[in-house]
């Protein structure tokens, strides 16, 4: 992918404000410190990005419980002083409602935040570009489900034909559908925005390695074990420089060096200088030639 700037920035999440760590796996995931730190990145981030938000979860069963837990903390009351909230379901009409909604508070203005799931209909069909997705939160790692009999039978056809052991391609997998859903938020060479990954696990370099390389580039070593509050500082200074409107079609902007430039005119000259030459040469000293004469028929 070729950029004009910096268009996007990924940070890693590793622990909330109180320094705990968090994390969606399963030994930690309903911890209420976890639950608390995620929805204390959701409220900040809430405050300082305008327009639209999008937050993925691992499943449905998880971000129902996670909602859950929000909304008896008094979370999402937080998060609504600052934008309307929408939820994916797995029902596809009302989807598509909760996306018609989302698109039109931020059109208006009020700004909105989805939530929504890891290989679902937003994460795979649904573009969120310029205002519609300033910010991509991803709420811990998209693991698939374990226990499904189709998984089981398709990583025992890749061990045994492949080689290709279980938990690499877990890993793998995860980080594509984790690639797949903070890429919604960069839909164009113009396009810029906010990729967020809040689980201490991104920052392994395992981990990142298995992220696209587009994304992993960016992702510095100050940017990838970060706290919530280092994150939010890192986020508004890149959203003070970015927000700065550039010219949308590079026009005055040259990617040429000031000796390309002197070479490019020296050229130029030589070649005009030439040309001058060669009409001089074809009428001799400005005037006719004898053979030009000859070959008129006066």
């Amino acid at each position: 992918m070729t950029l004009t700037r910096n268009a996007f920035l990924p940070l890693v999440i590793t622990r909330g404000s109180d320094q705990v760590a968090i994390s969606s796996r399963f030994e930690v995931r309903n911890d209420p410190a976890v639950v608390r730190n995620f929805g204390s990145i959701l409220i900040e981030y809430s405050k300082i990005v305008p327009d639209g938000i999008v937050a993925f979860f691992p499943s449905y069963l998880y971000m129902e419980s996670i909602v859950a837990a929000w909304n008896d903390m008094g979370i999402l009351n937080e998060v609504w002083k600052n934008k309307l909230i929408f939820v994916e379901t797995p029902d596809a009409n009302e989807t598509s409602i909760a996306l018609e909604n989302y698109r039109r508070a931020c059109d208006n203005g009020r700004g909105a935040v989805l939530l929504s799931v890891a290989r679902g209909k937003v994460s795979e069909g649904i573009d969120f570009d310029h205002n519609y997705g300033r910010a991509v939160i991803m709420f811990g790692v998209p693991y698939q489900y374990t226990e499904s009999r189709i998984l089981k039978a398709r990583l025992e056809y890749l061990r045994d034909a492949y080689r290709i052991r279980e938990s690499e391609f877990l890993g793998f997998d995860a980080m594509r559908n984790a690639a797949q859903c903070v890429g919604r938020v960069l839909r164009g060479k113009t396009d810029w925005g906010l990729m967020v990954f809040a689980d201490k696990r991104f920052a392994r370099a395992d981990k990142r390695a298995k992220l696209p390389r587009w994304i992993n580039q960016y992702i510095t070593e100050t940017a990838s074990n970060l706290s919530t509050d280092m994150a939010l500082t890192l986020s508004k200074l890149f959203m003070r420089t970015i927000s700065q409107n550039p010219n949308e079609n590079q026009t005055g902007v040259s990617l040429w060096t000031l000796e390309d430039i002197e070479k490019a005119q020296a050229k130029q000259a030589a070649a005009a200088a030439e040309e001058k030459n060669d009409e001089e040469d074809e009428y001799g000293d400005g005037g006719i030639s004898d053979s030009m004469l000859a070959d008129m028929d006066l």
